[in-house]
Parts: structure tokens; sequence; C-alpha cells
């Protein structure tokens, strides 16, 4: 564990913090909430915003893929997604949607004009609510070309997550 020069939750929590916000929007799947809490930690992000129904630690379901994270990764509970948005761009936060909606802009082609960036993902069958797309800056896609055009919300917050860095181009 040393070689991979892992830091202890003391200081992951000094440490500085990538100005990326997960925002989850009434996810139902405690598993897909655990696993946004690793890659939270994975990628040192500031926060996650839990939205509506979304579960919140400490719960078992969640833990058993967060694998710890939850007492790393900061968050926060909003009864509404609304709520979390309004308060995201009071703070300076550009904020994009990740859904296949009229007008996406697709990941790749995104340019992104801000350091302080939020990423809401929404339920797992309904998606981003509508409100809460209408109060966004803009909406992200992630381009597929199989016969499913649907990923894993999970995958989807990895893969986003990790387009924003290179965007970024945050090295650590």
């Amino acid at each position: 564990m040393d070689e991979l020069n892992r830091k202890s939750p003391e200081q992951f929590k000094q440490a500085a913090k990538i100005p990326i916000i997960v925002v989850l929007d009434n996810v139902r799947s405690m598993n897909n909430i655990g696993s946004v809490f690793r890659t939270a930690d994975a990628f040192l992000l500031q926060a996650i915003y839990l939205c509506g129904v979304t579960a919140t630690p400490p719960h078992r379901e969640i833990h058993k893929t967060a694998l710890g994270a939850t007492d790393t990764v900061s968050w926060k509970h909003f009864l509404t997604t609304i709520d979390a948005v309004n308060e995201l761009k009071k703070d300076g936060f550009t904020v994009y949607a990740v859904e296949q909606a009229e007008k996406s802009i697709m990941l790749d082609k995104i340019d992104i004009p801000s350091k302080k960036i939020a990423l809401v993902f929404g339920n797992e069958i309904s998606g981003v609510e509508q409100n809460v797309l209408d109060a966004c800056d803009a909406c992200i896609e992630i381009p597929q070309y199989g016969t499913k055009h649907s990923i894993n919300l999970a995958v989807s917050v990895g893969i986003v997550v990790w387009e924003m860095f290179l965007k970024q181009e945050i090295t650590r």
C-alpha cells in the first residue's frame, strides 16, 4: 500500500480538492451511490450532493461499494436538486447536466470555461428532472455508438469526471 502513495483519511480531508462537485438527482441504487463516493475519493473531488430520494450515509448498501469513501468525501443532502443547483450557481459553479437531451453537447466536444464545475447525474430510469435541466448552464452527453444508448450511472460518473480532468489539464 505504501508503494501506491495513498493518502490516509486525515491527509485526504486536509488535501486541496479538485473543484468538481457531483450532484445525484434522485438516484435510487445504493450500489451506484457507493461507487460514486469511490470515484469522488479517487479523483479528490470537492464534494457530492445527494438530492431528493438519493440515500445518504451511513447505510450498509452504500458502504458495500464505497469501501470507506463515505468517511473521506464531503457530502451534503438537499431536499430537491433544484436547491442544490441554485446553491452551486450562487457559489460560482458552472452546472452541467449529464443527459441525452436536445441541444446537449457531446462530452468530447465541450469547452470548459470554469474550473468550478458541478455535474448533475439523474435517476437511473427517468434521468435528470426537466426543471433541473432547464436550470443548468448546459447539458453534456456521452457519445455512444452501440445499440443500447445507456450507460450505468456510476460508470457515467467515472467517464465524465475523467474527461473534466483532461479538459482542465489537472495534473497531480
